[in-house]
């Protein structure tokens, strides 16, 4: 490991910035550093900002856009067809673009690269629309301030799955010196025509796509609906506020203080829609104004969180599941009353979802598909199911607040989101309902489904290795009970199961349809544990989940 690190004190390309860092980190922060190579995860690579090969830089970037070059020039047409590009609001976003840019274009690769930051899903529609051979996504996504991140999107838009990476890490293994990594400069990419910046028709037809979802169109009682959006200082606002305005909701506030791109996110510990500080100056603002419903994107707008004015007048924050389940229902039941609920029709969530989903669509006679944690798997069973003309896509959803409704774009997507829980709130305003009257009624009509997670968090290499022992803790000497309830059967996913592929997560399904599903994070250095709990009321499975949580949290601390 010296040996690395001594290249890269040397290497004349690192700026001062870099060489002052490198210079002052700590044995634990050059031993985290440079122990591996930033590896991929659920949503790609992502990792610190910083010098060394476990952080993200220019080096970093350009080694991974190496190996996906060395890919595509082994692909007929796929150079031609080129590499869409986009960025978000984080530091470093558009240099880490343009690095890319610059590499793929000095080995002949086009470039369609977006000159201003753009949301994630745009990327993902653009990849499609350009016929692209890749796309390439500059993000972190909802990590804090400190990180950013590379995702990987192949030519159905989608990030690529693991079968697919695995080509591109195989090349990665063929480079010696990452430092030694031959590339050219910007201006001889543009000056070759190899680099073009994306036109701006791609996202009016992204926009023009969005639009054709609403199942109500511009609809009357829409400008009575008073909402409240924050983007947290990313890429969300001009197409939220587009798609809103456009379907009539003139009565939007967007929050100045987060309107603006800021990579510091400066006014929030974390630009994390699940995280309810997220919310605090919208919240504010929502009290003043006397809105009904407040959204907010995070900063590559794949992600949208949402709390709703309810029938006791104070606002509520709706977690992933139940954004979800309110979403799913609502379309399904606008599509049964207008007569195009197709008898097809299928349902995507991940296997960390709440089981409340797939009641809910069976009720209306619509199939539920179970995926592994990552959206790139409910693309993929899209792309399936496209390709055999077997099943009608309807929606797709995972607990970590993403949501997807029209497969034009295969990423979760928060304008999409947006977009229709706007149209949801003020269908079930017209009805006499809030938010919570709504999810009290699919409690009573369905079971009273109730869910929660909580993680460890484990940095640097010894915290890998704790991450590793603690998985193989619950893997070999599994727990007979969680919370007073039986285990009665262990899945895991290890080598695949289940017709699955291989991944890291164990889930425990308990008597009474409870269950708790462990994994490590494939973006930050933790292990998430899930828990969903079914009862007749929403009291009764607090009470359940308190203990099942209480019980796990007793044998990770203990071990």
């Amino acid at each position: 490991m010296q040996s690395v690190i001594d290249r890269w004190i040397q290497c004349s390309e690192l700026d001062e910035e870099m060489k002052r860092q490198l210079l002052t980190y700590s044995d634990a922060e050059r031993e985290d550093a440079f122990y591996r190579h930033l590896t991929f995860g659920t949503a790609g690579m992502r990792g610190l900002i910083g010098p060394g090969i476990n952080r993200i830089n220019r080096i970093t970037v350009r080694r991974v856009t190496e190996g996906l070059a060395r890919v595509l020039s082994k692909q007929p047409g796929a150079m031609e067809r080129g590499v869409a590009i986009a960025f978000d609001s984080r530091r470093f976003s558009r240099e880490f673009a343009q690095e890319a840019a610059v590499h793929l274009a000095h080995w002949g690769i086009r470039v369609h690269l977006f000159p201003s930051l753009r949301p994630t899903p745009v990327l993902s529609f653009a990849v499609r629309h350009l016929h692209a051979a890749a796309g390439i996504m500059i993000t972190a996504s909802h990590n804090p301030a400190e990180y950013n991140g590379y995702k990987v999107y192949g030519e159905d838009g989608a990030q690529m799955p693991p079968d697919k990476v695995e080509s591109i890490l195989r090349e990665l293994d063929q480079v010696e010196d990452e430092l030694a990594i031959q590339t050219g400069s910007w201006e001889e990419g543009v000056a070759s025509g190899r680099i073009r910046y994306v036109d701006p028709s791609v996202d009016h037809a992204y926009i023009d796509q969005v639009l054709s979802l609403s199942l109500r169109g511009p609809h009357p009682t829409h400008a009575s609906l008073r909402v409240v959006f924050t983007p947290l200082h990313g890429t969300g606002k001009n197409p939220v506020e587009q798609v809103l305005r456009d379907l009539g909701f003139s009565r939007l506030e967007t929050v100045a203080r987060q309107a603006d791109p800021d990579p510091a996110f400066s006014t929030v510990s974390s630009p994390n829609p699940e995280d309810p500080q997220a919310f605090a100056l919208a919240l504010e603002q929502a009290k003043i104004s006397g809105a009904d419903l407040i959204i907010g994107t995070d900063p590559d707008a794949d992600r949208l969180g949402l709390w709703a004015r309810g029938s006791d007048g104070r606002f509520h924050a709706f977690n992933g599941n139940q954004i979800g389940a309110l979403l799913l229902d609502y379309v399904l039941q606008q599509r049964r009353e207008q007569g195009n609920l197709p008898t097809d029709g299928v349902v995507f969530k991940s296997i960390v979802t709440s089981e409340s989903g797939r009641a809910i669509a069976q009720q209306y006679g619509v199939k539920t598909v179970d995926t592994l944690t990552g959206f790139k798997y409910i693309a993929e069973g899209i792309e399936e199911q496209e390709s055999s003309g077997k099943g009608t896509f309807l929606f797709g959803y995972e607990e970590s607040y993403g949501y997807l409704l029209g497969s034009f774009v295969r990423d979760k997507d928060a304008v999409q989101a947006a977009m229709m829980c706007c149209e949801m709130t003020a269908h079930h305003l017209e009805h006499g309902r809030t938010l919570d009257q709504a999810l009290a009624e699919l409690d009573r009509q369905y079971g009273a489904y109730r869910e929660t997670l909580f993680s460890f968090t484990f940095q640097g290499k010894a915290g890998t290795n704790r991450m590793q022992a603690l998985m193989d803790r619950f893997r070999h000497t599994p727990p007979l009970t969680v919370g007073g309830l039986a285990v009665e059967r262990i899945r895991d996913f290890t080598n695949g199961l289940d017709g699955f592929p291989p991944a890291k997560l164990i889930r425990f399904e308990l008597e009474g349809n409870s269950w708790v599903a462990i994994r490590p994070s494939g973006t930050e250095p933790k292990i998430k544990f899930y828990f969903g709990v079914r009862s007749i009321t929403k009291e009764e499975a607090e009470v359940q989940l308190d203990a099942m949580r209480q019980s796990i949290r007793d044998i990770v601390e203990a071990d």
